[in-house]
């Protein structure tokens, strides 16, 4: 078991680890910690998995439940947010591109548990008939309300 759960971590982590920083506004440190989580969930329960769907699907489906349950227990604390200043011209690069990012966080945070759920899937990449599988909507709604999250996330971030 232990060279499977290998093989199913190197081919997920970072797909799951991106998927972490989209629930955490980027917290690199944050987003380790909630990946670790969701691997140690897979661990525990990859003798259960019953392949009713793809593995990945399965795995993308416990990385959404450990960030919602961590983002329900955190929701009175403060927000974190990340800055690193440093005097060198590419690390003003580097903090313009974080700017960037830490918008696009903060506009995807601004959605509703669900939307925000479908386009960090987006934004990895899944097909949405997946999409559609792992949040348990019909495809033709995910198209919709993909287009409608798609309108959101432009006003916020214009």
């Amino acid at each position: 078991m232990s060279q499977q759960f290998t093989k199913i971590y190197e081919e997920h982590y970072q797909k799951v680890h991106r998927l972490c920083l989209g629930y955490v506004n980027g917290d690199e440190a944050l987003a380790k910690d909630l990946a670790q989580d969701v691997f140690i969930k897979v661990w525990e329960h990859l003798d259960a998995f019953q392949q009713k769907s793809s593995i990945g699907t399965w795995i993308y489906r416990i990385t959404v439940n450990v960030c919602l349950l961590f983002i329900r227990k955190n929701k009175t604390k403060k927000k974190i947010s990340f800055t690193e200043l440093r005097d060198d011209s590419l690390i003003l690069e580097e903090h313009d591109h974080q700017n960037r990012l830490q918008q696009m966080y903060a506009c995807i945070q601004k959605l509703k548990e669900t939307e925000r759920i479908i386009i960090l899937l987006v934004l990895e990449g899944l097909p949405q008939k997946e999409i559609a599988e792992i949040t348990g909507h019909s495809h033709q709604n995910i198209r919709v309300l993909v287009h409608r999250i798609k309108e959101k996330l432009t006003k916020c971030v214009s």
